[in-house]
């Protein structure tokens, strides 16, 4: 099992390349936000607490490396891609197994959100909000 996870970890690093450069940086954000979370939870609160720093700590890795107008989405996609990674890696693999879920769920969560994210870069910066005015013409 252990093997699994390692080749998992090793997979997720490998393809930071293939991703576009901001969503890497956020994946990565998310990632070791999620890992880190869930060691310093599990230290304080136990099993719980690991799911809980590990979810608070992907939301923070996610929005902290996303782009101003992504850091919402990835919060989010970080925050629950780390909680439920670690929960399903602790069910499957103990403490350590728990600490690589969250780190794959949050890196892998605040990328979706980064991607899904609109960041309104498409309008071209001009209002649309013109007055019309009516002349009238006071006719003899």
């Amino acid at each position: 099992m252990k093997k699994l996870f390692i080749t998992l970890a090793c997979t997720l690093l490998v393809s930071q390349g293939a991703l576009a450069g901001e969503t890497a940086s956020t994946a990565i954000g998310g990632g070791l936000g999620g890992a880190l979370g869930s060691v310093v939870g599990q230290a304080v609160g136990g099993s719980t607490g690991a799911a809980i720093g590990a979810g608070v700590g992907g939301a923070a890795g996610g929005a902290v490396s996303a782009k101003d107008g992504k850091k919402t989405e990835a919060a989010i996609g970080g925050g629950l891609g780390a909680a439920s990674g670690q929960v399903v890696g602790r069910s499957v693999g103990g403490t350590t197994g728990g600490t690589v879920g969250a780190g794959l769920g949050g890196a892998a969560g605040s990328a979706i959100g980064n991607s899904l994210a609109d960041d309104n870069d498409h309008h071209d910066g001009h209002k649309s909000n013109h007055k019309h005015k009516h002349k009238h013409k006071h006719g003899h």
